[in-house]
């Protein structure tokens, strides 16, 4: 049975625009079995130029495209978003009740899910570390990957949960800090701190942006990888938990040798 998906995104980078573009190739060639019902953003036209273009690919493929500004709701709400929370996402499941996707997935989406939205569906979120690795957006990661002068990271896909960033994870695929590409990266850094690199050169310095390019390279694969797990009933999520096609518990499954022979090939 085709996988019914519903995908939310704030569209503001080059990963998040990345990640939906694979998964739209994929199903344009059937490698992935999957119907997309809908693209959710909370940013509207004109917010960003980010957004825009990413705008324009949902609406070039003929995808419906809903919006609601989650800066226009903090500024009518004296910039309490916390506060509102639940209400925001209560008029966001009102504008996805003609819609009833079976997964919905969270690449790129700026803002925490309320009980309201999480207890309504199933919800996938990518976060680019590992399962072990350091939490928060991909900016803080980094540069905490540089303070603990890491050997390795990776990126995770994990389960929603109403605890942030708390929700057991799905899948991963991990790729090293050394070798060839990071060994001068690390000499120039020195013994530096990340407060000191930030200072010295900010989010241009060219370790901070080797990680993250190496992760913008395997993040939409090892997303894609998993949501086939799931077009193809090998993973699904039954009461909360991860099981597999016999309904049994699953492990996150480590899908490195398949992400990395694909980045590879490409």
């Amino acid at each position: 049975m085709t996988l019914q998906l519903g995908w939310f995104s704030t569209g503001r980078g080059q990963g998040s625009r990345g990640m939906l573009e694979r998964a739209l190739q994929a199903i344009d060639t059937g490698e992935l079995d999957a119907r997309l019902q809908f693209v959710f953003s909370n940013w509207e036209r004109g917010e960003g130029e980010g957004s825009d273009r990413f705008f324009d690919l949902v609406e070039s493929r003929g995808v419906p495209l809903l919006t609601y500004s989650s800066r226009k709701f903090r500024r009518a709400h004296d910039g309490d978003f916390g506060a509102h929370r639940a209400e925001y996402d209560a008029h966001v499941l009102g504008l996805l009740s003609p819609y009833s996707p079976g997964l919905c997935v969270l690449a790129g989406y700026l803002l925490v899910l309320s009980p309201v939205l999480c207890q309504a569906g199933t919800f996938i979120n990518m976060h680019p570390a590992l399962p072990d690795g350091p939490k928060g957006l991909w900016q803080s990661v980094n540069w905490e990957l540089i303070d603990r002068r890491a050997p390795e990271t990776g990126a995770m896909v994990f389960l929603v949960i109403e605890a942030v960033d708390e929700g057991p994870p799905i899948a991963y695929a991990r790729f090293p800090l050394r070798g060839p590409r990071f060994d001068p990266l690390w000499a120039r850094a020195g013994v530096e701190s990340s407060m000191a690199l930030r200072e010295l050169r900010g989010e241009e310095d060219s370790l901070f942006q080797a990680i993250r390019q190496e992760g913008l390279r395997r993040e939409p694969v090892l997303l894609l990888e998993t949501l086939k797990a799931f077009a193809k009933n090998e993973l699904r999520i039954d009461g909360g938990r991860l099981v597999d096609a016999q309904g049994r518990p699953a492990s996150p499954r480590d899908l490195t040798p398949r992400v990395e022979a694909i980045v590879a090939a490409h």
